[in-house]
């Protein structure tokens, strides 16, 4: 579902109009689909993520108006994606650097087999009425994001599982037995992806009561007044923004390029800091002979910067 372009934001004048997208269908033809898809992307001026699987599409794009709006056209009128819904927000400045369709076995990607959300998946709950469900006090709420996100920002309440990546998510269930301690769980994450295939996980868990933000944080963040708001901190979003805040205007993270960890104002300034080498978050993870690499990386970076040229390494 897109916005309205007038309640986003950022100024009016940025070129580039953000769309995050997802639809679980069964896509048998996905393999020959994906060299159209990436040539029509191209010739529209449209970067960014699409996957492509046997049980659906998920991805961001960015690009101008007219480009964008030709793509989400051109997806629609495919038969299986026709009922493609998206969200937008704006970027101040090109998000992405190319664009990429690639094929998956998964859209997300959770691991467990027969996990379909076309067959079971938990109960949609607007973001109007998010707050009334994850303040019962019968309600266990659950953040399914990785942990560099939640590091940024998270529901006010909410148990982190603190996982690396969304296939920790089943073996994090399976070790807190004390889940079944409320008849309530509510999920979410940053657009409602990552929740379809935890809350059909949850189901066949045998969960009976179990909920999920609909259209994710995101759309919390675009329809809930900041006053009323229980979301605490900014959203990672992937992509060159690296956060956003209420209303869905830009946040003010960075990306360390040596870890891809979101960087605070104050990692910025921390002696462990290198730009493009090193943050507090992965200093004392890479070696010296990586961070040579990355060195080397950046003078790279820098020299095609100053022949007016665009390094995509």
């Amino acid at each position: 579902m897109s916005a309205d372009p007038t309640s986003l934001s950022t100024s009016q004048a940025a070129p580039w109009h953000v769309a995050a997208l997802y639809h679980f269908v069964p896509f048998a033809r996905f393999r020959e689909f994906r060299e159209p898809l990436q040539a029509f992307c191209e010739a529209n001026g449209v970067v960014g993520s699409l996957l492509l699987a046997h049980e659906g599409i998920n991805g961001t794009i960015a690009g101008p108006r007219e480009g964008l709006d030709n793509v989400l056209a051109y997806l629609r009128a495919q038969p299986e994606l026709e009922g493609l819904q998206h969200k937008e927000s704006l970027a101040s400045k090109k998000p992405f650097l190319r664009m990429k369709v690639k094929l998956k076995k998964e859209i997300v990607t959770m691991g467990v087999e027969d996990c379909d959300p076309l067959k079971v998946v938990g109960t949609y709950v607007d973001p109007k009425d998010w707050n009334a469900l994850i303040t019962d006090p019968d309600t266990i709420l659950i953040d399914t994001r990785n942990d560099y996100e939640t590091a940024i920002g998270i529901f006010k309440g909410a148990v982190d599982p603190n996982i690396k990546t969304f296939r920790e998510f089943p073996a994090w269930v399976q070790e807190n037995s004390g889940l079944h301690n409320k008849p309530k769980i509510a999920m979410y994450c940053t657009g409602g992806i990552r929740c379809e295939k935890a809350t059909a996980y949850m189901k066949d868990q045998g969960f009976d009561e179990v909920y999920h933000l609909k259209g994710g944080i995101l759309k919390y963040l675009e329809d809930v007044p900041e006053e009323e708001s229980l979301w605490e901190g900014a959203c990672f979003v992937f992509d060159e923004r690296v956060s956003v805040e209420h209303g869905l205007r830009e946040g003010g993270h960075r990306l360390c390029r040596a870890c891809r960890y979101p960087l605070t104002a104050e990692d910025l300034v921390s002696p462990a800091y290198e730009a493009g080498v090193s943050c507090p978050h992965c200093i004392e993870v890479h070696t010296d002979e990586d961070r040579k690499r990355y060195r080397d990386r950046e003078k790279q970076i820098a020299l095609a910067k100053s022949r007016g040229q665009s390094h995509l390494g």
